[in-house]
C-alpha cells in the first residue's frame, strides 16, 4: 500500500490578500512564496472569518465558527466546544502523526488545548498572540518560553524561526509515517517586533510600523523557503500536500477612510481590512500544491470557497473517512481542484461578532460567487465591482431578498447552541486560567500583559465545570506564580504597543 500523503499547513496571522508580491504588492519581498504561487493551485475567492480565532475554528472543524462557540478572540468566546471533532483528531485516528507549531487560540485550559484536540506534539504560545495574558510572562518574540504539550520550555531565537525549526524536526522525526504538520505562525500579528535586517529594506518606502510588518512577512518567506528545501532534501516534496494561507484581512496594509476604502497603501484592490465584513476583512490567499496528486498545474480557481471546506477537503484527498454523525457545513473541494464536475454556485456566510452573545446581521457578509450582501442591506456585484464601491441593493431587490433568506437559514443552523455554556473544566491539578477568558456582558477583558502591568480593572466571572469531586484550593494572583510578587506590586519595564 502506498503511503498516504503528508499535509503541511502554513497559516500566517493578520497577513492580508495584498501582503504578498504574487498578489500585486510591488514593495514587499516574498520570493519563496511567489515561487510557490506559480507552482500551485490558487483559490482566489477563498474566505475566512474576519478575525483569527473564528477562522481557526472553521479550519479545524469544517463548521461555521459561531456554531462551535468561537465568535470572538477573548472573553471565553474563543474556546472550541469539546464535542467538536477536529482535523487533527481525524488524522491521528487514521494513522497520522500530528503536530502544531505556533498559534492555537482555541483554548488554553483543559479540555480545549491543542494537545487535548488531536495534536500529539504541541509547541505553542498562549492566547491569541505572544505577550498576551495567557502567554508565558515576559515573552516578546525573541528567546521566548513556549508551551510544549502544556509545559513551559525556553527557546533561543526569533519566534517564527523557532516554530519553523521545531516543525522541521517534527517532519524529520516522522519521515516513516504520514504526518499533519500545522505551522501556525503568530507573525505578522502585532506587536511588530522583528530584527532590523528584515524591516530596514522597507524604511522610507512605507510608514515605520508597516516596514516592520513587512519585515515580519519577509522573515516568514525566508522560513517558507527553508521548509521547501527540507522537503526536497528528504524527498518528501512529491507526496506532501503543502498549503499556504492567511487567517484574515491585513492589520497593517494600508490607511483607510471612514468607509474602509484605501487611501494609502496596498490591499489587493479590496475594501476593508482585518475585522471588516467587506472582502478585505475575510478574502485571503490560499495556495495548495501536491505533485503526486497532480495539484501543481499553476492555475487560479475563482469559485467561492472558504475555511469550512478545509477539513472535508483534506480528509477526502487523504482518503480518511468521516466519523459517523459528523455533518460538515463546508464541502470537499476535491472535484473542484480536479475539474471533475461542473461546479455549482453556493452561498457562504461570514461575520465578525466580537460580543458576548451573537447579534443577528452584525458585521455580516452573505456571499455567492457574484454577490455580496453586507449587513443585510448593502448589495455589491463583486464580479464587476471588486472594491465594493457601488451599492446596488435598490436595483436588485429580488437578489437582496434571496440572500436574506439564505442568511436566515444559516442563522438557524449556527444559533442552536448560543446559550450552551463552554466552561473551563476543573479537575486537572493545577488548573490555571486568566483574565483573557473572563466573562461579562461587554466582553471586555485584560487580554494582554501590558494591561496587567497597567492595572486595568475588569469585572466579570469564569464559567466552570467541576469534573472531579473533592476539596479545591483557589489562588488569586495579579502576576503569574513564577514572578512571586504581591498583587499590589509593580513590574518595571517598557510595555510593547498593542
Amino acid at each position: 500500500m502506498s503511503k498516504k500523503p503528508n499535509i503541511i499547513f502554513v497559516l500566517t496571522d493578520d497577513q492580508g490578500y495584498g501582503d504578498l508580491g504574487c498578489t500585486g504588492n510591488n514593495i514587499i519581498k516574498t520570493p519563496n512564496i511567489d515561487k510557490f504561487y506559480n507552482e500551485s493551485v490558487r483559490l482566489t475567492n477563498f474566505h475566512v472569518g474576519p478575525t483569527c480565532a473564528p477562522t481557526r475554528a472553521g479550519l479545524m472543524t469544517g463548521h461555521y465558527s459561531n456554531s462551535t462557540g468561537v465568535w470572538h478572540t477573548v472573553g471565553g468566546r474563543s474556546l472550541l466546544r469539546k464535542e467538536e471533532w477536529t482535523i487533527a483528531s481525524a488524522l491521528k485516528e487514521n494513522g497520522y502523526r500530528t503536530g502544531i507549531f505556533g498559534k492555537w487560540h482555541l483554548g488554553d485550559e483543559y479540555p480545549y488545548r491543542s494537545f487535548d484536540r488531536g495534536f500529539e506534539k504541541s509547541i505553542v504560545h498562549g492566547g491569541g498572540g505572544i505577550s498576551q495574558t495567557p502567554d508565558y510572562w515576559g515573552n516578546d518574540y525573541f528567546d521566548d518560553t513556549y508551551y510544549v504539550n502544556g509545559e513551559p520550555q525556553k527557546f533561543n531565537g526569533y519566534c517564527t524561526d523557532v516554530f519553523f525549526n521545531e516543525s522541521l524536526k517534527f517532519i524529520e522525526e516522522n519521515k516513516n509515517n504520514p504526518f499533519f504538520c500545522y505551522i501556525a505562525a503568530n507573525a505578522p500579528h502585532s506587536p511588530y517586533n522583528v530584527e532590523s535586517k528584515y524591516s530596514e529594506q522597507y524604511i522610507g518606502q512605507v510608514p515605520e510600523d508597516r516596514a516592520r510588518f513587512y519585515g515580519m512577512i519577509s522573515n516568514i518567506d525566508e522560513n517558507f523557503g527553508r521548509l521547501r528545501e527540507k522537503l526536497k532534501e528528504l524527498n518528501f516534496e512529491e507526496n506532501t500536500i503543502l498549503i499556504f494561507m492567511t487567517d484574515n484581512g491585513s492589520s497593517c496594509a494600508a490607511e483607510l477612510d471612514s468607509k474602509e476604502f484605501v487611501v494609502n497603501g496596498y490591499n489587493g484592490g479590496l475594501r476593508g481590512m482585518k475585522n471588516s465584513e467587506y472582502d478585505g476583512g475575510h478574502r485571503v490567499p490560499f495556495f495548495i500544491r501536491w505533485p503526486k496528486g497532480n495539484l501543481n498545474y499553476g492555475e487560479d480557481i475563482d469559485e467561492l470557497t472558504a475555511n469550512i471546506d478545509f477539513m472535508p477537503t483534506m480528509l477526502d484527498l487523504c482518503s480518511v473517512p468521516v466519523k459517523e454523525g459528523v455533518d460538515f457545513h463546508g464541502m470537499s473541494l476535491k472535484a473542484l481542484l480536479y475539474k471533475e464536475l461542473p461546479w455549482q454556485d453556493r452561498t457562504i456566510v461570514t461575520d465578525s461578532q466580537r460580543v458576548a452573545y451573537p447579534v443577528k446581521w452584525r458585521k455580516s457578509a452573505v456571499m455567492t460567487k457574484k454577490w455580496r450582501l453586507i449587513n443585510g442591506r448593502e448589495l455589491y456585484d463583486v464580479a464587476l465591482d471588486r472594491e465594493q464601491r457601488k451599492d446596488i441593493a435598490c436595483l436588485y431587490p429580488e437578489v437582496v431578498g434571496k440572500l436574506r433568506q439564505q442568511y436566515e437559514k444559516w442563522w438557524e443552523i449556527v444559533s442552536v447552541q448560543f446559550d450552551v455554556d463552554i466552561p473551563i473544566v476543573i479537575g486537572e491539578n493545577p488548573t490555571a486560567f486568566t483574565n483573557h477568558d473572563i466573562r461579562n456582558e461587554e466582553c471586555i477583558s485584560a487580554w494582554n500583559q501590558a494591561q496587567i502591568r497597567k492595572g486595568i480593572k475588569v469585572e466579570g466571572y469564569w464559567e466552570f465545570e467541576v469534573e472531579k469531586e473533592g476539596e479545591y484550593r483557589f489562588e488569586l494572583r495579579r502576576w503569574p506564580k513564577s514572578e512571586n510578587r504581591a498583587i499590589s506590586a509593580g513590574i518595571e519595564g517598557d510595555d510593547v504597543e498593542f
